[in-house]
């Protein structure tokens, strides 16, 4: 059985949903499935364009999804729907 990779916009997308409440890292590794490596290549981009923002609570360091962010999580879930809509069309049609 052949393994069905994410894309990047999937792993995205769930990261910015996680934060949006706020969330420590351990959080996003374990509801994203990501390594603690990967996770902060992840995190370090979001930062980086703006998507999610550090913050500090006590001793804990929080991401929270910024509106930018809120926005393009919102986008990729539209295009997300309309591709599974056409897929299904597609599949309906062969059978």
């Amino acid at each position: 059985m052949k393994s069905k990779k994410r894309d990047m916009g999937l792993i995205v997308s769930e990261i910015l949903n996680i934060c949006i409440k706020g969330a420590g890292k351990t959080r996003i590794i374990y509801q994203a499935n990501l390594n603690s490596s990967k996770a902060n290549q992840y995190l370090c981009n979001l930062i980086q364009n703006g998507l999610i923002e550090e913050s500090t609570s006590g001793s804990r360091i929080l991401y929270k999804t910024t509106p930018k962010g809120m926005e393009l999580m919102q986008k990729y879930q539209q295009l997300q729907n309309e591709m599974d809509e056409i897929q299904s069309r597609i599949f309906a049609a062969e059978a």
